[in-house]
């Protein structure tokens, strides 16, 4: 399912409306912008944009194995533990690490598929990046193309 994953920093900085055929939404994104939704309307729009996204298999559903690796990315950032490309990971804050929860949930996910993940959050993704292959774009430099 290699493709496209907007961040939910792009969503709501960006509110593109000319999207990629590649387009693929994860579900921990549009968790978030379910749960930041600020009315009826916006929550109408999501789930029809679910349903959508169901239908054309392209809503990225966390597996069994995502959660446990980002468990695993999240468990290394508290004690300090050394990354897949070597060095250790600066320790993180107990409240930092409960920030980066889904972003850990959100960069397995895409990078099981190989997609290309676009996100104006580069720097919490880039540590993260250092416990796998994930592709990373600044939403600045893909709508700059």
């Amino acid at each position: 399912m290699a493709g496209v994953v907007f961040d939910t920093n792009i969503w709501i900085g960006y509110k593109p409306t000319k999207l990629p055929n590649n387009l693929v939404m994860s579900a921990v994104v549009l968790l978030e912008l379910v749960a930041g939704a600020s009315d009826g309307a916006v929550l109408k729009g999501l789930e029809a944009s679910r349903k959508q996204y169901e239908k054309e298999d392209k809503l990225l559903i966390p597996t069994g194995e995502d959660w446990f690796r980002a468990g695993k990315i999240l468990n290394s950032f508290l004690h300090n533990l050394k990354a897949q490309s070597g060095g250790k990971t600066p320790r993180r804050q107990p409240n930092k690490i409960q920030q980066m929860f889904r972003d850990a949930l959100i960069a397995v996910s895409v990078s099981r598929t190989h997609a290309l993940l676009v996100t104006n959050n580069v720097s919490d993704f880039q540590a993260i990046q250092r416990y796998g292959k994930l592709r990373i774009q600044s939403g600045r430099e893909f709508f700059a193309r």
